[in-house]
């Protein structure tokens, strides 16, 4: 991978447009805001081989290991009112999947749609799907693993208006060995599906989803326009699911997701309710998913 192989693959107006391509780097996150600060455009990627101080949600590290995985970070003007930034992570996390999905049909020719079925004892226990699906309210998973990581920042100018939106991205792709402390939830394209992807194919392929959708959002700022694409992924759709709330944890079935992002859920009364990214999240009842 290299800044020629993926500008070859690029068929975007602006999504990574203006790209920045690094063998070694801290953090792309703090890289694109550098440039943005520098007056970066609308639409600069910032891409690194190897990432060894990248950040995930909550505090957590995200280590991009050089030659098997992607560490890119977008830089977004939007001219959306704050309160409608969130929304840009589950873009961004739809258009990973999307892209993902439209890099393995480009490989493999597949219908990924299509479902493999477990089985113990000779009985049918589950049904997983090949195809990549969305962990409200980004973290995307193959086969039960998450392969996908993703890290808004927002900047703001000192009248209170938005300057920047930088979102960080790391895929593992080509990767086969994880740490053990998270080898029970991690995965990668190659190790859910068995393909191995060009990365500068999926990035291409991301960056032009990402463009579509964005370009939805923008004509309501929400998700009004992108709802049925983002529930059809939605892994936990009308499942059981743990609400990890910091007032308490209780078990309750998602239904799908409001317009701006929020996930419905229903209690043991059936009563609905809505719970937002940041406050809370939300588990399989036996497990990640």
């Amino acid at each position: 991978m290299n800044k020629e192989s993926i500008a070859k693959k690029l068929n975007t107006n602006w999504a990574g447009r203006n790209l920045i391509y690094k063998d070694e780097t801290g953090s792309t996150n703090d890289d694109a805001r550098e440039l943005a600060q520098e007056g970066a455009p609308h639409g600069t990627l910032v891409v690194a081989d190897r990432q060894i101080t990248g950040r995930g949600s909550r505090g957590r590290s995200w280590e991009t290991p050089q030659g098997t995985n992607i560490a890119m970070s977008l830089v977004i003007r939007p001219d959306a009112p704050p309160d409608r930034i969130s929304m840009l992570t589950l873009i961004m996390g739809l258009s990973i999947a999307e892209g993902i999905e439209d890099a393995l049909i480009i490989a493999n020719d597949e219908d990924l749609s299509k479902s493999t079925k477990v089985y113990f004892a000779g009985q049918i226990i589950a049904e997983v799907r090949n195809f990549p699906q969305i962990k409200w309210p980004n973290d995307i998973v193959i086969a039960g693993k998450k392969i996908c990581g993703i890290l808004t920042e927002l900047h703001m100018k000192p009248d209170n208006t938005i300057d920047d939106v930088v979102i960080g991205v790391g895929i593992n792709v080509n990767m086969e060995d994880f740490p053990e402390d998270i080898k029970d939830i991690a995965g990668s394209i190659l190790s859910t599906t068995g393909v191995r992807l060009r990365r500068s194919q999926v990035i291409a392929c991301c960056m032009k989803r990402f463009e579509e959708n964005y370009e939805k959002y923008r004509q309501h700022y929400d998700l009004t326009l992108l709802l049925d694409q983002y529930e059809m992924r939605l892994i936990n759709r009308h499942k059981l699911v743990k609400v990890l709330d910091p007032k308490g944890e209780y078990e309750a079935i998602a239904h799908g997701i409001t317009k701006t992002g929020a996930l419905v859920v229903s209690n043991e009364e059936g009563e609905e309710f809505e719970i937002n990214a940041g406050e809370v999240s939300v588990r399989g009842l036996y497990g990640y998913t």
